[in-house]
């Protein structure tokens, strides 16, 4: 028994259904109908199986296992969305926040080589904070941790800061559509952001003014007014 609803393996495999129509597949040329691969992968991605078991226990081989597989998670990452839709969907639901987190996720050994910022050659998939060869993933959250949004795929060298500026999601969040109003709550990685990007003066610091009783506590981020 597959522990997922029945409404999900018919979405998935009316997906799967108009890539087949697409690639011009003749009827009754695969081993599996579309409805029974959409519950193969499904199974694969509740619990990860060995994909030879997963094939023999579906009556196919271990290499149209991961055909199948690779079909899917082909036929799903091409329905995500993009970032500036991701964020305007979250600005139209009322969320008050969103959660930027990035996740080094395990791999073998990677070859490839880059060069540090002192100029030494390193392994560009190896993360020295974490010890281990690794993919960093970025990812905007809701306010309640569901992922809307993920990245592709970035070296594990790079530190999250870096990954998230690499592929400008800094810029969408503190630049999105006019409709769009909604919190940032401050993180590690936004307060490093802006101690990097203010200027540094010669000046003596001045006393600050104390703050109003009136105003708010939380910083406050409404595109209209730029």
């Amino acid at each position: 028994m597959l522990d997922v609803p029945r409404e999900l393996v018919q979405h998935v495999a009316r997906l799967l259904r108009a890539e087949r129509l697409a690639m011009g597949t003749r009827p009754g040329t695969r081993a599996l109908t579309c409805f029974y691969q959409a519950v193969l992968v499904l199974v694969w991605f509740r619990k990860g199986e060995d994909k030879t078991t997963l094939g023999a226990s579906f009556g196919v081989s271990r290499a149209t296992a991961y055909r199948y597989v690779a079909e899917a998670v082909r036929v799903l990452a091409a329905q995500t969305p993009t970032l500036h839709d991701a964020l305007a969907r979250v600005a139209a639901d009322g969320w008050s926040h969103v959660i930027l987190d990035g996740k080094l996720f395990d791999t073998d050994r990677v070859a490839e080589t880059t060069t540090s910022v002192k100029g030494e050659t390193i392994d560009a998939w190896y993360s020295g904070k974490h010890r281990d060869f690794g993919a960093n993933i970025q990812a905007v959250m809701r306010p309640d941790g569901l992922p809307i949004w993920t990245s592709d795929v970035m070296p594990g060298h790079l530190h999250d800061l870096t990954c998230a500026q690499n592929l400008d999601v800094t810029g969408a969040l503190t630049g999105p559509p006019r409709t769009c109003t909604y919190r940032r709550w401050p993180t590690p990685a936004t307060r490093a952001l802006a101690r990097a990007s203010t200027p540094r003066t010669s000046s003596p610091p001045m006393a600050a003014a104390s703050p109003s009783t009136t105003a708010p506590t939380t910083p406050y981020f409404d595109p209209c007014d730029a």
